[in-house]
């Protein structure tokens, strides 16, 4: 009770500071012009007669009147849209928790309705966020389409057998795919509504096929931290514009991960501990514009990989420590023009490696502070690898303590760069230069001298 009196307290002594703001404020801007018009035209005013004075006090108290009833006005109807915004919000909140799975399938329309009617961003960001939220809570996909509410088992525990019941949505999976659908609907550049500009946080979520080809997440942040994706994962043309963008320690299982022409703009982009054990992976055409771009301990096991003719820039682009080990691994046509390329400690472990025509680093320019550093230091390169008519500009290019074992072709790669160091290899079989036969014809910027290097002991 005492709450509820605070609170009309405040309400009223609310609308009475902002009624007299608007008076005082039209009495000092009618005071204002007529001291302006007084300034411009020199008018010296008669002694105001009865008639007179009654005609301005009229007028004022009209004027004030006026402004007093659009005050009012305003802000009964902001009360009024509060309060059908959480009359709304709370239906439709209700229904997503429902036991009944039609009833929070309605429910998940119900939640983008409310959030296409109100388009304040502030109460958008509060329904996607009880989407998003829907899609964090812990799912079974083995029981994603049960009709069961519950299972049971017996357990031994210590010599005692133990019966646990396990509580689960019936029939959740195909509500949590009206969830992706609608976010996908909405965040696609035709949308009729765009929920593009808000923050999307699916950590932990788990999706199955999931479609997202053509959206843009816009939103300051969008987090798919720890995300669980079965089956298909289509990114494909997708957009990532907003400031921060996280797949750390996500998981992509089965099927096939597809970021074909997707493009990465968020200031900085990691994937760091992230794992793709699909049939096949491809980033061919992508675009990486961030700051920062990191595959950091990214684990790629499937049977192909692909960054073909992608592209790579910011002030860092890091695959440190990231393994593949696969099938076929390509970066062929890809390009790499950051200030730091980092390839230290990686794991290239597939049959086939195709790092052709891929250029490595830009040289410094008026305008352009080029590429620093290009790092394979401790890089592990095993099969069959290829750098054929790759390019190395920039500062320093570094294989020191690199593993070369396989059939590693350096045939017809240009070092421009200013340095680009091959020395105390870990091993050095199978690898081709241009200049084998003739090592005089090494460039004087690679080294070490003599060639070949010669691999460090072991101890």
């Amino acid at each position: 009770m005492r709450w509820g009196r605070s609170a009309d307290r405040l309400h009223r002594a609310a609308l009475l500071l902002a009624v007299s703001a608007v008076v005082l404020g039209g009495l000092g801007f009618a005071a204002l012009t007529w001291w302006l018009l007084w300034l411009g035209f020199g008018a010296r005013a008669d002694p105001p007669n009865q008639v007179d004075l009654t005609k301005i006090a009229l007028s004022v108290t009209a004027g004030v009147g006026g402004a007093v009833a659009l005050v009012v006005a305003y802000r009964r109807q902001r009360d009024q849209e509060r309060g059908r915004f959480a009359e709304l919000f709370g239906a439709a909140a209700r229904q997503l928790g429902d036991p009944d799975p039609a009833i929070r399938l309605a429910g998940v329309y119900a939640m983008a309705g409310v959030a296409d009617e109100f388009s304040a961003p502030s109460r958008r960001q509060q329904c996607v966020d009880v989407l998003c939220g829907y899609l964090r809570l812990p799912y079974d996909p083995d029981s994603g389409a049960n009709h069961l509410v519950s299972r049971s088992e017996t357990v031994d525990e210590a010599g005692t057998k133990v019966e646990r019941t396990y509580q689960h949505r019936q029939n959740d999976r195909e509500v949590r795919s009206a969830v992706v659908r609608v976010l996908a609907q909405h965040l696609r550049r035709y949308s009729e509504v765009s929920w593009s500009g808000c923050d999307i946080d699916l950590t932990g979520a788990v999706f199955e096929n999931v479609n997202f080809e053509a959206v843009e997440f816009g939103g300051r942040r969008t987090t798919f931290t720890g995300a669980k994706f079965l089956g298909d994962s289509d990114f494909r043309r997708v957009r990532f514009t907003g400031a921060h963008l996280t797949f750390r320690d996500a998981a992509f299982q089965g099927g096939e991960a597809k970021f074909v022409d997707a493009e990465f703009h968020a200031a900085r982009t990691t994937f760091d501990g992230a794992k793709f054990s699909t049939a096949a992976t491809s980033f061919a055409d992508a675009r990486f514009l961030g700051a920062r771009t990191t595959f950091d301990g990214t684990a790629f096991s499937g049977a192909h990989a692909s960054f073909q003719a992608a592209h790579f820039g910011g002030d860092l682009i890091s695959f440190e420590h990231a393994t593949f080990d696969g099938a076929h691994l390509r970066f062929d046509n890809a390009e790499f023009t950051g200030r730091r390329i980092v390839f230290a400690a990686a794991r290239f472990f597939t049959a086939t490696t195709d790092f052709g025509r891929t250029r490595f680093g830009t040289a410094g320019r008026i305008r352009s502070r080029g590429t620093h550093e290009i790092d394979f230091v401790a890089a592990e390169l095993h099969g069959t690898v290829s750098f054929a008519d790759a390019a190395f500009a920039g500062r320093a290019a570094t294989f020191v303590g690199a593993d070369f074992f396989g059939d590693i072709s350096f045939l017809g790669t240009r070092f421009s760069s200013g340095a680009t160091d091959f020395d105390r290899p870990k091993a050095w079989v199978g690898v081709r230069f241009d200049w084998d036969d003739n090592p005089s014809r090494k460039p004087v910027t690679v080294t070490p001298d003599p060639w070949p290097p010669t691999p460090a002991p072991t101890t």
